[in-house]
């Protein structure tokens, strides 16, 4: 094998090869904070397990000396020093080819690197805040997916686990930390060496280093886990929200699991610069400060709830995906949707009042709503090339997957699922694992079908819509492939079926195995509950009770009236009124049936008292808002009206000033209810947003405007500014440079492009690229823009897509085409968009950006539909009365 050998063989591939395995990495590093550079050794204790005279590893943007790379069997002195160093900069690798064949067994290799602490939120990287009003850098590692090779040589594939022994050199007044506690520290003036304990075997892209300023508060586990959350000085008491949600959850893991949290200590620490929400790194997770601070004063309700739910996800990572890692990145959403799935169940025991699982169908349909593409991709996706990875932490890997994940567990039984999961844990800890190991271990304390179900929903993209239709008694279920094109698709589930009649005393459960099947009612249910609904003039089914499943239903002829009956009588319950809602709202958009039906429908929410649903009902009406000013401009003031008339009764119960003792889930309401009504136009609504805007201008600590409305009233300003009166646009930007506060900078910023006057929108656009702007950050300012600023956006985006395209990368660089691109619904734009991007598509936006123009073309379909619907002005003109 080795006389064979040569460096054309190890390029393009999409793993490494495995005849080297590191088994421990002994990391040196000196971060110079000041020039923005580092210098570091590693030396790996490699396991030579084939015949080789290369070894392969990655390595980007790294300087590595031609003698400052050397070899040494186990046992020998002699330093083989490799004849040939190859960087490979397209796939990232460091090639090293020595004289002879490497002796079998245990080895060490050294390697001496130095590299810049860059500003792209990646590998090791600089974050600059201020101390004391100087400005400073901090230094922070950030390797998920594939950029731990920035920081240092490494095999930096998930499988390849390895022990780390970290040493830091730093300056002596910093605080300094890393995966493990602290052993022995070494001062010598400025200067100081921090040496940490050997961690346990983990994956590269979980090693993490931060050195900066930083005050922390600190709590500890039932089990004496010491607990802290580090943040820049001054802020410590924004972390005890956090702080108090880790500890419980911890504990919370530790019984779920059925085994300890692995590590003697977690820290969590809140960065200035970060790309994602969060991340895992085992022992030290790292967040956004949105995502970890919490501001009694200053932050809202959904700030809190946000804090919560994101620590819940990086905590349950230290178990589903720390301790038991996916063996490649195509089983990321073993380690994604779990997490998304656990963080809910942890945020549900510790805040039960949240009726967090109702909510979790805003990531349900999220899920749904990107699976309806033809562009999608299955949740076990290929990954043919380090490039490709980034594209793949979305909906599907995330939501879809953590769906799947709650429709699995609702099919299994709660107890039958936990047991197994633990069995799962405790089997693979300290190991990798792909999807079929998980189904393995869930068929073996289950007995059912796992593998067999759920290979159905993991190895296809898409999802089945669901047909019923009640025929003498019978029911009848036809399964086909759904898309939000109205074409349809040529996949087929094993569906997990749940439905009740009349009521939820009886649930049954069954799976849909083939395309139809007729199920006997009478003898599903007992004939009394099925007469009975008839003689009083209704009967009601309901499919997918509880929206547990993964799926749609459309329900024809006298079930859908049955349903709406249902609705209307408060007979369902409310993930059960948003699931209804929700899949009308689809197949409308589909065009499998008309616009008046959806809006009919609609007007069955006016009383509706639950806030996940009501919010879903604002986001449904702002789509269609769209949709019809697209189609038929004439139609945008009857149809804004129609909308403002629903929200009446929600906006009357909660007016703007918070009430002694409200839920925590009114409190997020209020806000969203008024900035819609402040969007459609709601002049009561914006009068009083002024009033109580300039009053927060005056006083910053006044009660007429808390955290949970500010948005609101923010909204309203903004539509209300054009370029003859831009007092309310300076105005917010004044707050902006004067708060601190990470979730007030964002509330602006969301907003500041939704003004209707275009050059508005320009102006807020170019400041989102100004220095007084985070690069993380910039992601917020284009998510507000106004419908009449769209054209103005895109030419922004062709102005200056060399500079953004430079700038961002990951998930970040895909937000700009697709918060831009998505809105808009004519084949023409779609054409001149991809005629744009036909020379500029890279690997990490292609699958983005394909999507984005099917969901223009979509739109385009949906306003062809609605201008050829009869009727649809005389509906929507009586609606706006009536209603």
């Amino acid at each position: 094998m080795a006389e064979t050998q040569s460096l054309e063989q190890f390029k393009g591939q999409a793993r490494l090869p495995k005849f080297a395995v590191p088994k421990r990495y002994d990391l040196f590093l000196k971060p110079d904070l000041d020039a923005c550079k580092f210098t570091g050794t590693v030396e790996i204790t490699v396991d030579v397990v084939g015949d080789t005279r290369f070894l392969v590893l990655n390595a980007a943007d790294l300087t590595v000396g031609n003698e400052s790379i050397w070899f040494k069997g186990h046992g020998s002195s002699e330093k083989l020093f490799p004849t040939e160093i190859t960087t490979v900069e397209i796939d990232e690798l460091l090639v090293l080819l020595f004289s002879d064949v490497l002796p079998h067994g245990e080895g060490s290799l050294w390697i001496g690197f130095d590299g810049i602490l860059n500003d792209r939120m990646k590998g090791f990287y600089r974050s600059a805040y201020k101390h004391n009003g100087e400005s400073k850098n901090m230094a922070v590692t950030q390797f998920e997916p594939a950029d731990a090779r920035r920081c240092f040589p490494c095999w930096d594939e998930p499988a390849f686990k390895a022990a780390f022994k970290i040493i830091l050199e730093v300056p002596s007044d910093h605080v300094a930390l890393s995966n493990m506690p602290l052993t022995k520290e070494e001062v010598n003036g400025n200067v100081k060496k921090l040496f940490y304990q050997e961690s346990p075997i983990m994956s590269t892209y979980l090693v993490a280093i931060v050195v900066g300023l930083f005050d922390f508060v600190e709590a500890s586990t039932t089990d004496g886990i010491n607990v802290r959350v580090y943040c820049q000085v001054g802020k410590s008491n924004q972390g005890k929200f956090a702080l108090d949600v880790a500890v419980k959850t911890l504990d919370l893991y530790k019984e779920y699991f059925a085994v300890p949290y692995p590590l003697p200590k977690l820290d969590m620490i809140a960065i200035p610069d970060f790309a994602a929400g969060a991340m895992e790194n085992y022992g030290l997770v790292t967040y956004r400060e949105t995502a970890l601070l919490y501001d009694e004063r200053h932050s809202a309700a959904a700030n809190k709830q946000r804090v919560a739910t994101v620590v819940g996800h990086e905590l349950a990572h230290q178990w589903f995906g720390n301790l038991v890692t996916m063996e490649w990145w195509t089983h990321l959403w073993l380690n994604e949707g779990f997490a998304t799935w656990v963080s809910y169940l942890a945020a549900d025991s510790l805040f039960p009042e949240w009726k967090i699982w109702t909510q979790f169908l805003d990531d349900t349909v999220s899920g749904l709503r990107l699976d309806a593409l033809a562009e999608s991709h299955p949740i076990e996706v290929d990954i043919n090339h380090a490039n490709e990875i980034d594209e793949i932490f979305d909906a599907i890997s995330y939501l879809k997957g953590a769906s799947l994940i709650r429709m699995l567990q609702c099919f299994l039984g709660a107890e039958c699922f936990q047991k197994s999961l633990a069995s799962y844990v405790k089997r693979y800890a300290f190991s990798n694992a792909k999807t079929e190991d998980l189904w393995d271990v869930l068929e073996e304390g289950s007995g059912e079908p796992v593998k067999m179900l759920m290979n159905s929903w993991t190895k296809q993209k898409g999802y089945p819509v669901v047909h019923v239709t009640l025929r003498d008694e019978k029911l009848e279920l036809e399964q086909s492939h759904f898309l939000a094109s109205g074409s349809t698709g040529a996949g087929e589930w094993i569906v997990p079926i749940t439905l009740c009649c009349g009521s939820y005393a009886t649930t049954k459960m069954f799976l849909l195995e083939t395309k139809s099947e007729l199920i006997d009612v009478s003898q599903l249910f007992d004939s009394s509950v099925i007469n009975t609904g008839e003689k009083a003039g209704f009967f009601w089914i309901k499919l997918n009770v509880d929206q547990t499943g993964f799926y749609r239903v459309k329900y024809n002829g006298e079930l859908e009236t049955g349903i709406r009956y249902a609705i209307e009588n408060n007979k369902l319950s409310a993930t059960d009124r948003f699931g209804i809602l929700d899949d009308s709202y689809a197949l409308c958009m589909a065009s499998k049936q008309n616009l008046s039906s959806l809006l009919s429908l609609m007007t069955a929410y006016r009383q509706e008292p639950e806030h996940t649903v009501i919010s879903h009902l604002i986001n449904v009406s702002y789509k269609v808002v769209s949709m019809i000013a697209d189609a038929s401009p004439e139609l945008s003031h009857s149809i804004k009206q129609f909308v403002i008339r629903l929200l009446q009764h929600s906006a009357e119960r909660l007016g703007w000033d918070p009430k002694e003792g409200e839920s925590h889930l009114d409190a997020m309401l209020r806000g969203e209810v008024l900035s819609a009504l402040a969007r459609f136009g709601h002049s009561a609504t914006r009068d009083e947003a002024l009033k109580r805007f300039d009053a927060f201008l005056n006083d910053r600590d006044t009660s007429l405007l808390p955290p949970d409305t500010r948005y609101a009233a923010y909204v309203a300003v903004m539509r209300g500014v054009d370029k003859k009166n831009k007092y309310g646009y300076d105005s917010l930007l004044k707050i902006y440079r004067e708060t601190d506060l990470s979730q007030e900078k964002t509330r602006i910023l969301t907003c500041l492009a939704s003004s209707p006057d275009p050059d508005i929108v320009s102006e807020a656009l170019n400041f989102v690229l100004s220095s007084e702007v985070r690069n993380q950050d910039a992601v917020y300012g284009i998510a507000g823009i106004s419908r009449e600023g769209r054209e103005v956006a895109w030419k922004w985006l062709k102005e200056k897509w060399e500079y953004i395209s430079k700038t961002w990368t990951g998930f970040l660089i895909t937000r700009f085409v697709s918060t831009i691109v998505s809105p808009f619904s004519s084949d023409e734009k779609a054409d001149e968009i991809e005629e744009f991007f036909a020379s500029r598509v890279t690997p990490a936006i292609s699958r983005n950006l394909k999507q984005s123009l099917e969901r223009v073309r979509i739109n385009a379909n949906w306003v062809r539909s609605i201008r050829n619907e009869d009727s649809l002005d005389a509906v929507i003109k009586e609606l706006a009365q009536k209603y």
